[in-house]
């Protein structure tokens, strides 16, 4: 299991867009993605409550995976966090 803590610094935070790419992101991958904000935790393959965090620029997260491909995840989510999100 790998967690590593991200400022979102993204203008929208965590928002449709941001949303959407990082579940698309996430569903490229095998193992367990969750998304954590102020001990309330979500399923990072899952729009709706990545959404429900109500993450916003400058919130602090963190990230949770788990499987066989932990470490390409988060490579890969990592990079799109701090790309704010830009393809």
């Amino acid at each position: 299991m790998l967690m590593k803590s991200f400022i979102i610094r993204a203008e929208t935070g965590l928002h449709a867009r941001p949303a959407t790419l990082f579940i698309n992101k996430s569903k490229e991958f095998s193992s367990e993605i969750k998304v954590i904000k102020n001990k309330k935790e979500a399923d990072g393959k899952k729009f709706l409550q990545v959404l429900s965090l109500g993450v916003l620029k400058d919130d602090l997260i963190y990230l949770k995976i788990n499987g066989n491909d932990e470490k390409e995840a988060m490579s890969a989510l990592e990079k799109l966090i701090i790309n704010n999100f830009a393809v």
